[in-house]
């Protein structure tokens, strides 16, 4: 449907139909990557080359666009309207710092890369942007190194006195950040202009289901293996399945436990080693304690990974050899490390399928935010669902062990147990799923539209906004 002289990501994102072709520019369009639709090759998107002077010497900064943040290079206005040809006049979309561009032949320019644009959520790259460094603050460094000796009460108590400080970030907004999500949906409808007839995606998951609701526990400690009965219970009672991950070397974990949950077609994964927030702290420390995480994947038959206190290093993170992980929320000012990918769907970091944790975790609400866990919970799934999302929601036995306190996680269960159009994976199935709609295409059949590839039987054609 489009022929692309460079690789645009939101057409990767949508499963969009496209072929890469070498394309030469017209006079004044030189430094620019095209797209145009086959039906109608006389309006072309256009979008930064990397290798453009104009765009490869400016840092990544914050701007905002039609009132979404924006993280990316951006060729400045000024240097558009004296290079570009006769025709082209800005267009501001409603407000912000950037604008689009548009021809009076009706082709679009972008004065950034959106692909470039989404890798910087994804990867949280946006963080040097505005002026913060990746990994752990050195107050998180620090107090995971004393945190061992230090009362459960004053743990407690410096968490929620950091977390005033945290909750001063602007971005990611909590409990919700539809920034990428945005940004996509405006790539989509710029594409369906630019094309003038709809445009075919593959839906993010498989028919008939319109978002995703996934259930995944870390078990810390021996109590906390000791409590999984409870939440298990719940899950039993309601007809819902979840993963559950162990550290390998924290506390002996039961293989009794681990085979009991496997047959109940439960998933087990791993969960670091110590728990102590230092497994990706560098490449030597991945190489030292890796042989003991995938001797625990092999024990218990392993496809998922999440690290403790959501410690993360997207360029590592598929060093580790898992089918996917599951160590970065969507937006959480209050981790350790605090940040978020911006994102609601899985999405592919290699060869591992990122699967972001999108809803506000237990510990967070109760212990250190002292919020009621139920409204939260049921609000942002609210949320999630209006927008296709998967709402992978993440919690503790280690705090939830006894009935009172697993009632909240009950009520919210049960009220999404009826909803029919969600899909209740396992984190694994998710992540199967997505590498399977990742290796799919779109195909003309006749007057229509087939998908082709392994999600062929499973996936559904929209021609709606994402």
């Amino acid at each position: 449907m489009f022929i692309a002289s460079h690789p645009f990501l939101p057409l990767d994102v949508l499963r969009v139909p496209h072929q890469l072709v070498q394309l030469g520019m017209g006079a004044g369009m030189m430094g620019f990557a095209s797209l145009f639709a086959t039906g109608d090759p006389t309006r072309s998107l256009y979008w930064p080359r990397p290798d453009d002077e104009r765009f490869a010497q400016h840092p990544a900064t914050r701007h905002t666009l039609a009132g979404i943040p924006l993280f990316a290079r951006v060729i400045d206005a000024d240097v558009l309207a004296r290079s570009l040809p006769d025709g082209w006049h800005p267009d501001p979309l409603g407000g912000g710092t950037v604008a689009v561009w548009r021809h009076d032949d009706g082709s679009i320019l972008l004065p950034f890369d959106p692909g470039e644009a989404i890798q910087l959520l994804w990867s949280e790259g946006y963080l040097a942007a505005l002026g913060e460094g990746g990994g752990q603050s050195l107050a998180a460094w620090i107090y995971y190194r004393v945190r061992p000796v230090l009362p459960r009460r004053l743990q407690i108590a410096m968490r929620r006195a950091y977390a005033r400080v945290q909750a001063r970030r602007e971005f990611p907004r909590w409990p919700v950040e539809p920034a990428l999500h945005d940004l996509v949906r405006l790539a989509y409808q710029l594409l369906v202009e630019v094309s003038g007839v709809p445009v075919p995606w593959i839906g993010p998951w498989p028919a008939p289901h319109e978002w995703a609701l996934v259930l995944s526990h870390d078990v810390e400690t021996a109590r906390g293996q000791a409590q999984i009965g409870v939440m298990r219970g719940i899950e039993r009672e309601l007809g819902y399945r979840s993963s559950w991950h162990f550290p390998a070397l924290r506390y002996p974990v039961d293989e009794s436990v681990v085979a009991g949950l496997r047959e109940e077609g439960c998933e087990v994964g791993v969960h670091g080693v110590y728990h102590d927030g230092r497994d990706l702290e560098s490449l030597p420390m991945i190489a030292e304690r890796l042989p003991a995480m995938r001797a625990a994947a092999e024990r218990w038959g392993a496809d998922g990974f999440r690290s403790p206190a959501t410690q993360r290093n997207p360029a590592w993170m598929p060093r580790l050899g898992f089918a996917y992980d599951s160590s970065i929320p969507d937006s959480d000012p209050y981790e350790p490390q605090p940040g978020g990918c911006c994102s609601w769907w899985p999405y592919l970091n290699g060869t591992m399928v990122e699967l972001p944790i999108t809803m506000p975790q237990d510990h967070t609400l109760m212990m250190i935010l002292q919020r009621d866990s139920e409204s939260a919970w049921r609000e942002k799934a609210r949320a999630i669902r209006e927008r296709g999302g998967m709402a992978l929601l993440l919690t503790h036995p280690d705090y939830l062990g006894s009935q009172a306190a697993a009632e909240p996680y009950r009520r919210t269960l049960a009220a999404l147990v009826e909803d029919r159009t969600a899909w209740r994976p396992l984190p694994r199935e998710a992540a199967a799923w997505w590498q399977r709609r990742a290796a799919s295409t779109i195909e003309p059949d006749g007057e229509g539209w087939r998908v082709a590839g392994p999600a062929g039987d499973e996936a559904t054609i929209r021609l709606d906004v994402p």
